[in-house]
């Protein structure tokens, strides 16, 4: 039987920093503004071991208990997070119609952070917290508004974790009442990624910007960057909305949702130096061994690729030199644009640029 995550359980050795989803480092539903304490300072170039929680199996329209909700599925009682256990039963305030769903551990300071730097988020180890995840289809929302969910109730499949030739994945069944048959396979990331914004007011979980927040990229997986552009002094900087699959589009509205531990570096990256590596980057910007993956984003989809264009087109002038035709030509001929996601109001596109394609180029 996969081991269960618990709060404070089975930490990495030499942990430094430990972050729990406790009540008073999560925020449900709501982003971190200016006006946000830190529940932890760190320094940069440091790590921290963050807890984050799903928030499939706690939400009201699922009754608020994940031990009646993951236990209708066949989940045993020592198998539910008592972290998410604790969430649900606490007197913490969403309201569901104002609020998002998702679930954000922090915020962190990281000392030195000002605003105009890139917060570089490094996820050196990602682990799962628990065996099982949950797809929902609710509220009439998803890439296809009106047609589904098909009935009046929420639809929301539970999907188990099992290992196939040494490679983990998910199941789900083929049609309701049946044995899981239809499997995938898993790659855990964090769809929320992000950094406090310069107001009072703190923002809805769901849409993202330039904050970073609910982008839903799953090339974050393991030994992934982000870089995010500071908006308040010690940025900070939150994680949350863990999910252990997803398609690019996310069409139904989730991915297989479920709870993640995560290793994460912090690292300051100053504007000038930022400027030299990206160029002017508005919004997010992703990077992994293989690729550098600028981002764009707008409730219009076709606004949306048109700012990732911009933005990787800034890149590579700023990077290897070339002048906006020959960037564009190289776009246009090597650069696949992918749809983060469509489902979180503002739509995501990003872009993955071939770092080996410029290793002849000189910086």
């Amino acid at each position: 039987m996969e081991r269960i995550l618990q709060p404070g359980q089975h930490l990495p050795e030499n942990t430094e920093h430990y972050l729990p989803a406790e009540l008073g480092n999560v925020l449900w539903g709501r982003l971190p503004s200016r006006k946000d304490a830190p529940v932890l300072r760190i320094s940069s170039g440091e790590s921290v071991v963050i807890d984050t929680l799903s928030h499939e199996g706690i939400l009201e329209d699922q009754g608020r208990n994940p031990l009646a909700y993951f236990g209708s599925h066949g989940v045993e009682p020592e198998q539910v997070l008592t972290d998410a256990v604790a969430l649900a039963a606490s007197d913490y305030v969403r309201n569901p119609a104002a609020d998002g769903p998702h679930v954000n551990t922090g915020p962190i300071h990281v000392e030195g952070a000002r605003p105009g730097d890139f917060l570089k988020v490094t996820l050196e180890k990602l682990e799962r917290r628990v065996p099982y995840g949950v797809i929902s289809n609710r509220h009439g929302k998803g890439a296809l508004p009106g047609e589904f969910p098909r009935a009046e109730h929420n639809v929301s499949v539970f999907a188990s974790v099992s290992e196939r030739d040494g490679v983990a994945q998910g199941r789900i069944s083929p049609r309701a009442g049946a044995e899981r048959s239809l499997r995938f396979d898993l790659a855990p990331f964090f769809g929320t990624i992000g950094v406090a914004v310069d107001d009072d007011v703190r923002p809805h979980s769901v849409p993202p910007g330039a904050h970073g927040g609910n982008i839903d990229i799953k090339l974050l997986t393991e030994g992934a960057s982000l870089y995010l552009p500071v908006q308040v002094p010690g940025a900070l900087a939150f994680i949350g909305d863990p999910h252990f699959a997803q398609g690019d589009g996310e069409v139904a509205l989730t991915a297989m949702e479920a709870s993640l531990r995560g290793t994460v570096r912090f690292d300051v990256v100053a504007r000038e130096d930022a400027l030299e590596l990206f160029g002017e980057q508005v919004g997010p910007i992703a990077e992994t061994s293989e690729h550098l993956i600028p981002t764009g984003m707008d409730e219009d989809l076709d606004i949306a690729v048109q700012n990732c264009v911009r933005n990787a087109l800034a890149l590579i002038q700023a990077r290897w030199g070339c002048d906006p035709e020959h960037a564009y030509a190289y776009l246009s001929a090597a650069t696949d644009f992918h749809i983060s996601q469509v489902v979180d109001i503002v739509k995501g596109v990003h872009a993955r640029v071939r770092i080996e394609d410029f290793q002849e180029v000189p910086r």
